[in-house]
């Protein structure tokens, strides 16, 4: 039983499943958060809420790395990432303020389909059919869960 339980700890499905989990109660606690509030200020209030418990989890796991371990070229990816994730959580955030929970989302997780093609493209990898129909379907899925009749 120990082992099943540390094999699924340690297991990517494990922890992508989390992480829709955490995306879709994002989505329904920002939409509530968002209420009376200019987006972007609700964004700042959730940024600081993250850079606090990342900063706690890091000292108390003692996973903090001193800066100078970290490459230039890691940083400068690091930063570009920090830069994206911003510009995602400021129209995510907006799209929230001026939308339905339930049509926003999907549309922001067409990210999945982008992020496939720019793996392809950018990266390299390299996908088989049964992973571009995925791709496709998940398109036409957000697509119509966010289409109003």
């Amino acid at each position: 039983m120990e082992v099943h339980v540390k094999s699924v700890l340690l297991s990517w499905q494990f922890w992508a499943l989390l992480s829709a989990a955490f995306a879709a109660l994002t989505a329904i606690f920002a939409k509530v958060g968002i209420e009376n509030i200019n987006s972007d200020f609700a964004t700042f209030v959730r940024t600081i809420v993250i850079l606090v418990v990342l900063g706690s989890i890091l000292v108390a796991t003692g996973q903090w790395q001193a800066p100078t371990s970290v490459s230039g070229r890691t940083y400068l990816f690091l930063v570009l990432s920090g830069l994206a994730t911003g510009a995602s959580w400021l129209c995510y955030f907006r799209a929230l303020k001026l939308g339905d929970a339930a049509r926003v989302a999907p549309i922001d997780k067409l990210s999945v389909v982008l992020v496939a093609l720019f793996g392809v493209l950018f990266l390299g990898e390299k996908l088989a059919m049964p992973n571009w129909i995925g791709i496709a379907l998940i398109a036409s899925g957000a697509v119509l869960v966010a289409y109003k009749a």
